[in-house]
């Protein structure tokens, strides 16, 4: 039995985990503005799902169920609203 990742799927869950990384980094400049449960529960949350990206990804509606996810922490981080300041002249 092969138990091999195809490498669409793995090139799928790297950029995902890159995704959910960028949030935690987002948070972490965050840090200050909210309350050390908060971020401790966004932390635990991200962490759980960064570790599961794997499996997630492998799901027959993945690009689903991970869109939602990022848009849930986008609403905590509001990364989507942030600029990247190495690509702003």
């Amino acid at each position: 039995m092969d138990n091999a990742v195809p490498a669409s799927v793995s090139a799928l869950s790297e950029f995902y985990r890159e995704e959910f990384l960028k949030h935690h980094r987002c948070l972490q400049e965050q840090r200050e503005y909210f309350s050390a449960q908060a971020i401790n529960s966004a932390e635990a949350a991200l962490l759980k799902i960064i570790a599961e990206v794997d499996r997630l990804s492998e799901e027959a509606n993945a690009d689903q169920v991970v869109a939602r996810l990022l848009r849930e922490f986008d609403v905590v981080t509001g990364l989507s609203g942030w600029s990247d300041p190495c690509k702003v002249h």
